[in-house]
């Protein structure tokens, strides 16, 4: 008889936005004549922007055309994308990556799930806490967090790294040596962003260690301060110890499209292995590539209208983000988060756990957040609420918690 793998059944729960989802449709239903705000789920709202949807129409018309039609994607990804992703993103802020070591995929979430597949089943991993889900529950999946205690929501092989009021949100370096660390920044949950000299440390503790740090960095669009790094490899040495994760959906709208990227440095070995050639291995075996058209729709965001486009509509989610962080302060609410990114991160108010302030909001004022609980032990008496969603609903959202 077949067997399943058991890893999965160690998960606690579902995924926890498919939670929300579920309890969010549940009063819905139950109350078919509320109108529900929702920022909780890191989704976009505006539409996707001039320049992209030209590119797309004419990547369209290429493919309806025998002499122009495109099959299979290289397994890296088109060469047009790579070449100005490696220009733009890393060597005019003064990062040595090259166009071949960018990997073009579907997604920032797809890769930070996928990119623990590299690594021996008794990996040590380290994580901030609170953190990204994806992060430990892919790795809970391939068997190597341990057992798992519901009292503490913790994970027996997994260090956790905790993100407090204390420490800014900005994990400390552990004590107890991991081998693969997950870091994002500007952060999701909490909205926190980390300096050069910060990351640095982070950097130099990798490579005494012979450690590898995999950087989630889908949120660097949204850095309005000078001294926050962009790239982890604008750290020196990181090549040796890093491997950078990106994504077009948050900062070009692509979350209904579909692309990002992973870089991995060929300097980046364990002995003589070598990890660029590992993730091409397995690009080219498990993965087709993201679609011609929206590679195309990708490459426009580097020009000069594309680009013009993308400020335009970071800033209109920064604004809502500065709405929300003085609005809730206002209110005398803790705040933080807002300024390099688009994640408000608030103390849930008179000893509410997360689950209850999320109650107490979709009940009382129909609007939806997240729990902060969902993103791992340090994150229980908080919630996060988004930037995404347009002006109006933002301020109708404000306006609904302020009457409460």
């Amino acid at each position: 008889m077949f067997r399943i793998n058991e890893n999965y059944s160690k998960l606690p729960g579902s995924y926890l936005f498919s939670t929300i989802a579920k309890k969010v449709s549940a009063y819905k239903e139950a109350n078919p004549d509320k109108k529900i705000i929702r920022l909780g789920i890191g989704d976009v709202t505006l539409p996707l922007s001039a320049p992209v949807i030209e590119a797309l129409h004419r990547a369209v018309d290429e493919m309806g055309d025998a002499e122009h039609f495109h099959g299979y994607a290289p397994d890296l990804g088109y060469a047009f994308l790579r070449e100005k992703i490696a220009e733009q993103d890393f060597r005019l802020r003064g990062c040595e990556v090259y166009a071949d070591e960018i990997f073009v995929s579907d997604g920032a979430k797809c890769d930070s799930g996928n990119i623990q597949e590299l690594f021996a089943a008794d990996t040590k991993i380290a994580v901030c806490d609170p953190v990204y889900p994806v992060y430990v529950d892919s790795n809970v999946m391939a068997g190597r967090t341990g057992t798992y205690d519901p009292v503490t929501g913790t994970w027996s092989n997994v260090i956790y790294m905790p993100c407090t009021e204390e420490n800014g949100f900005t994990a400390e370096l552990p004590k107890e040596r991991p081998d693969l660390i997950y870091l994002c920044f500007p952060n999701n949950p909490t909205g926190a962003a980390i300096t050069k000299d910060r990351l640095q440390k982070w950097v130099d503790y990798a490579n005494e260690n012979g450690a590898v740090i995999i950087y989630d960095a889908a949120y660097e669009a949204y850095i309005s301060e000078q001294n926050i790094p962009h790239s982890i490899y604008e750290c020196a040495n990181a090549r040796t110890c890093a491997i950078e994760i990106r994504s077009f959906s948050k900062n070009a709208g692509f979350t209904g499209l579909r692309l990002g990227y992973t870089v991995v440095p060929k300097d980046l070995m364990c002995g003589e292995a070598s990890l660029h050639d590992m993730w091409a291995r397995r690009h080219g075996t498990k993965y087709n590539g993201a679609p011609y058209i929206v590679q195309r729709a990708g490459e426009v965001c580097y020009s000069e209208q594309g680009k013009k486009a993308i400020r335009e509509q970071v800033a209109y989610y920064m604004e809502n983000a500065a709405r929300i962080r003085s609005g809730l302060t206002e209110m005398g609410y803790s705040v933080s988060g807002g300024v390099n990114a688009p994640y408000i991160w608030l103390k849930t108010p008179d000893g509410m756990s997360s689950w209850e302030f999320f109650d107490y909001l979709l009940q009382n004022a129909n609007v939806v957040g997240t729990p902060g609980s969902g993103f791992g032990p340090n994150g229980e008496g908080y919630f996060r609420l988004t930037a995404f969603g347009t002006h109006e609903n933002t301020l109708e959202a404000l306006s609904r918690i302020r009457g409460i």
